[in-house]
C-alpha cells in the first residue's frame, strides 16, 4: 500500500512539474463535454490575440475514452476575427490505429488529442488586435447514412490551445 502510494505521489508530482512549465502556451482551456456530444452543441473559446507581429500554432485538444466507436473524427471549426470576419473549415482526424486502438497520449481509457488547426502548413499570423473566438462542432455520420451521429460519445472533453510557433 505504501509503495502505491509513493508511485501515485510521484506521478501527480511530474504531471505537475510537466504542465507548469509549458512555456510555449498563450492560451489553453478545455470545456467539459456532458455524457454525449450533441450535434447541435457547440463549444466556444473566447481569447485576446497575444499580438500581430509574431507567428503562433493553433490546436483543437480533445480527450476521448473507450466509448469513441469511430476511427476518424470530423469537425466544424470556425475562427472570428475581431473585425467580424469568419473563416469555417470542416476538419478530418484519424482517431484510431488501424488495429482500433485509440490514438494520443495517455496511460488510462483517457487519451489526450492535439490536433492542428492553424500553423502546420504556413506560419499563423494573428491579422488583427482584439479578442477572437472559436466554435467547435462535431460533424460525424455513420457510413451510408445521411443525417449526422445525433448524441457522440466517448468525448469527453473539448479544448483549444495558442502555442508560439518555433522560430
Amino acid at each position: 500500500m505504501q509503495k502505491r502510494t509513493n508511485v501515485l505521489l510521484v506521478v501527480l508530482v511530474s504531471l505537475l512539474l510537466a504542465s507548469s512549465c509549458d512555456s510555449k502556451a498563450v492560451f489553453d482551456a478545455y470545456k467539459s463535454v456532458p455524457s454525449k456530444w450533441h450535434k447541435d452543441s457547440i463549444t466556444t473559446f473566447n481569447f485576446k490575440a497575444p499580438d500581430t507581429t509574431n507567428y503562433y500554432n493553433l490546436y483543437v485538444n480533445l480527450r476521448n475514452n473507450n466509448d469513441y466507436a469511430f476511427s476518424n473524427l470530423f469537425l466544424i471549426v470556425e475562427l472570428n476575427y475581431p473585425n467580424g470576419k469568419a473563416i469555417k473549415d470542416t476538419l478530418e482526424y484519424k482517431m484510431a490505429a488501424p488495429n482500433g486502438e485509440l490514438l494520443g497520449s495517455g496511460f488510462t481509457d483517457i487519451k489526450e488529442n492535439k490536433l492542428w488547426y492553424r500553423g502546420y502548413k504556413a506560419p499563423f499570423k494573428f491579422a488583427e488586435e482584439g479578442y477572437y473566438n472559436i466554435n467547435i462542432q462535431h460533424a460525424m455520420r455513420k457510413n451510408g447514412e445521411v443525417n449526422g451521429v445525433e448524441n457522440l460519445e466517448g468525448i469527453t472533453d473539448i479544448g483549444f490551445r495558442v502555442e508560439s510557433a518555433q522560430n
